[in-house]
């Protein structure tokens, strides 16, 4: 979670900077970036439909596992009790 929040203070930052130099953002519009939401969301269909036209035993396994980790990338997870910290990594 830690880059995805670095991620966007950093964009903020260059957000203010471009707004006092008055200059216009290289960035999409926001309704581009809509529409390509709309894109990452819509791809979710067809496997969705597919589903509920021949469910499967484990649908929910299915959801979790197949649309969750596509629509919004591979998220960070917290080491379980008792595994060591990777080398050069500080817990």
């Amino acid at each position: 979670m830690k880059p995805y929040v670095l991620s966007l203070a950093l964009g903020l930052l260059v957000g203010v900077i471009y707004a006092l130099f008055q200059v216009r953002s290289p960035a999409p519009p926001v309704i581009a970036l809509v529409g390509l939401l709309g894109i990452l969301l819509g791809e979710q269909v067809p496997p969705l439909v597919k589903g509920w036209l021949k469910p499967e035993a484990a649908a929910t396994s299915w959801l979790h596992h197949q649309v969750k980790p596509h629509v919004f990338g591979e998220l960070p997870q917290c080491a379980k009790a008792g595994q060591a910290a990777a080398p050069g990594k500080e817990a």
